[in-house]
Order: structure tokens, then C-alpha cells, then sequence
């Protein structure tokens, strides 16, 4: 295969050839479509669900989980993990277990990369513990990640906890050891706690600035705690909704862009009509101003957004570069979240995981998506 346009982190025009893997990257001398930019295909490392699928029902159909992961392809994403949320614990395994089916069988299984399990061992206090039931918020429990990775054959790579839990610095070392990426989210952790956990492993702060209370305390607090923290990375909802502008803007200044993450966060309603729907036990209403919130309130309960729009945003409300958005959604995930042969962005040997777009004005508009060298989207 063939394909040629402007590369999104460079600016030259390139054709590349690719099968599985990109074969060559050469420059284009006669430029066929100047408009066309090309980038590495888009890495959501959180997504609950889409196109009204949701990954944390132990009986979503496989037939449903493939027509999500289709219209996925469409605003550019390749490689994405699924992400089920605090609940109870035969639920979590039953979700688990049918994803990692879903993942060997379908077609287009392999652009779930990996599972993040998101909860249960996040705070139980309202504010930080978000729409995640409180029934279900429970310890770390190392004898309960093993049954995950049982269920989902080996593919948990990224656990999102609270340290703030007596025993969490142990199970942080561990998960480490295992190769398990730890993220802190959902958290009233002291200073010292998210030190501790650092220490032990964790390398990443989940969706930060969201997940918390309303008021903090001035100083210290553990939202200025983890910007703080170099050896975190942070991922960042940047839908419009989740985040003012001016925390989003000084936030990424503190982490850096190398250190930063776009998710989308998104849930089964994304790429729906508004109206009411169920995430597992929880009741949610997708609004007409795209928020979901939970029904009848005004709390959030995830996002609708699409990464095509997340990288619009960050270059709209935080003023980044092409580049410096297309970095945050594609090598920066990638990194984070350990996906090999997906760091280097477009270079010789990288998977042949690929978006090829148009831009117009701060609009994206996806033209085509490729996964393993094989076209999955065209506009």
C-alpha cells in the first residue's frame, strides 16, 4: 500500500509504503494532494464505550463491540483500551472475559490494544469517586487483579487506583513489576501518598482535574501535588466541558507536552443521539450541548467526546500547535501506555497504523484510517 500527504508532526510532504509495518518513508517531490495531512493513527487509552456499545456489560454482543470499533476508525482512532469502571467484582471479570474474546475473534479485535480497569480501589468520598457507584469502591486486592488478568488473558496493562488506600504502595510495586502501567485517579490522597506511589511505580495521573472535590484546599492539594510530580504523566479530557481553558492551558505547562495525554473518556451514548441511557447500573442522560451527565443532575458521567474533536480543542482552547495536539493523541498514548512499535511516529518499521486527514480551519475531517496496513475507514 501506498499512501502520501503532509506528515502532521513535520509538515514535509511524504508517500509512504507500508504492509504491516511502514516499509518506507520518502519525501513526495510533485505533491498530489496538498491538503492531505498524514499522522499516526490516534491512541485513546480510555474509552468506556461508543456508537452505544458499552465495554462494561459482560453481555455486550460481539456483533455490537465490532460496529463500535468500526465507527471508532471514523474520527481516526487505531489502537484504543477499553475500559471498564468500579462495579462488582463478577461484573468487572464478566466485562473483562467478553472483551478479551471480542479482542481474539473479531476482525478489527486488535485495535483494542489493551484493557484499562479504571476502579474499584479509587476513593469512596463524594467529589473524587466521580459517578463510579459507591457500593462497589473496595481496596486494592492483588488476589482480585490476578482474576482480572485471568479473564482477560493477560491484557490488563493499565490500572487506575487511588493511593490513598493503606496497602496501595504495595500493590502499586507489583502491578509495576508485572509490567502494569498504574495510574492515579479518582484520589483525595495526601501529598505523601502520591509520593509514596510514584516512588513505587505509578506513571500516570488519570484525567487530572476531574475525579476530585469541588473546593480544595488552597495548598498543598493533590491536584497541585501531581502537576508538580515530573515523573508523572498526566491525560487530560479536553472536550470543553470537563476542563476551564485556564487550568488546561497552565496544566499542560506544568506537565510539558512530552509528559501530556489526550483521552476522550468516552461512553456507549458517544456518536449518539441525546437522550437517556444506562452505563451498567448507573443512569445517564447524553444532553443536546453533548455532556453526559448523571440522569436527572448535572454531574458528569464521562464524555461523548471523539478524538478527532480532542485534537480540534487542543488547538483551539490551549492554543497548541498541529504537531504539539497530534503528539498528545498518537506517540505520547502510546508511550504511556506501552503499545510497541508506536513511538516513532511515521518511521520505517512503526506499525502501519495510520490517519490521513484534511484541515480546514481548525476542522479536522478524516479522510482515511488504516490499522496494520489495512484500510478500515474511507471518507
Amino acid at each position: 500500500m501506498k499512501c502520501s500527504g503532509r506528515n502532521a508532526i513535520t509538515g514535509e510532504q511524504v508517500v509512504l509504503e507500508f504492509d504491516e509495518v511502514i516499509n518506507h518513508v520518502d519525501p513526495l517531490l510533485n505533491p498530489e494532494d496538498a491538503a492531505a495531512w498524514l499522522a499516526p493513527g490516534f491512541v485513546d487509552i480510555q474509552v468506556n464505550g461508543f456508537a452505544g456499545v458499552d465495554y462494561n456489560s459482560p453481555t455486550a454482543s460481539h456483533e455490537e463491540i465490532a460496529r463500535s470499533i468500526r465507527v471508532l476508525f471514523s474520527p481516526g482512532v487505531t489502537r484504543f483500551f477499553p475500559t471498564v469502571i468500579t462495579g462488582p467484582p463478577d461484573g468487572m471479570l464478566g466485562a473483562l472475559r467478553n472483551l478479551a474474546v471480542a479482542r481474539e475473534s473479531l476482525k478489527d479485535g486488535a485495535a483494542m490494544e489493551a484493557f484499562h480497569v479504571e476502579g474499584p480501589h479509587i476513593s469512596p468520598e463524594d467529589g473524587p469517586r466521580g459517578a463510579h457507584p459507591a457500593r462497589w469502591v473496595r481496596p486494592p486486592d492483588l488476589e482480585e487483579y490476578r482474576r482480572w488478568q485471568e479473564a482477560a488473558g493477560g491484557h490488563v496493562r493499565l490500572v487506575t487506583l487511588s493511593p490513598e488506600w493503606p496497602d496501595a504502595t504495595r500493590y502499586i510495586e507489583q502491578l509495576s513489576r508485572e509490567g502494569v502501567v498504574t495510574s492515579i485517579g479518582h484520589t483525595r490522597a495526601t501529598s505523601q501518598q502520591i509520593r509514596d506511589a510514584v516512588s513505587a511505580g505509578a506513571t500516570l495521573s488519570t484525567h487530572l482535574g476531574n475525579g476530585a472535590h469541588s473546593v480544595l484546599p488552597r495548598h498543598p492539594n493533590y491536584i497541585w501535588e501531581q502537576l508538580a510530580e515530573d515523573r508523572l504523566a498526566a491525560s487530560f479530557i479536553v472536550d470543553g466541558i470537563h476542563l476551564p481553558d485556564s487550568f488546561l492551558r497552565v496544566a499542560l505547562r506544568a506537565k510539558g507536552i512530552e509528559r501530556s495525554v489526550l483521552i476522550t473518556d468516552a461512553v456507549m451514548p458517544a456518536m449518539c443521539p441525546p437522550g437517556p441511557y444506562t452505563l451498567g447500573e448507573v443512569e445517564v442522560e447524553l444532553k443536546e450541548d453533548q455532556r453526559v451527565v448523571l440522569r436527572g443532575g448535572t454531574r458528569l458521567a464521562g464524555s461523548s467526546l471523539r478524538m478527532d474533536r480532542g485534537v480540534e480543542q487542543l488547538m483551539r482552547l490551549a492554543g497548541l500547535s498541529l504537531p504539539e495536539a497530534i503528539t498528545m493523541a498518537t506517540t505520547n498514548p502510546a508511550r504511556v501506555g506501552r503499545l510497541p512499535g508506536r513511538f516513532r511516529a511515521l518511521r520505517t518499521g512503526e506499525r502501519a497504523d495510520l490517519v490521513r486527514f484534511a484541515l480546514d480551519h481548525g476542522r479536522i475531517q478524516v479522510l482515511e484510517t488504516f490499522l496494520r496496513g489495512e484500510r478500515v475507514f474511507k471518507l
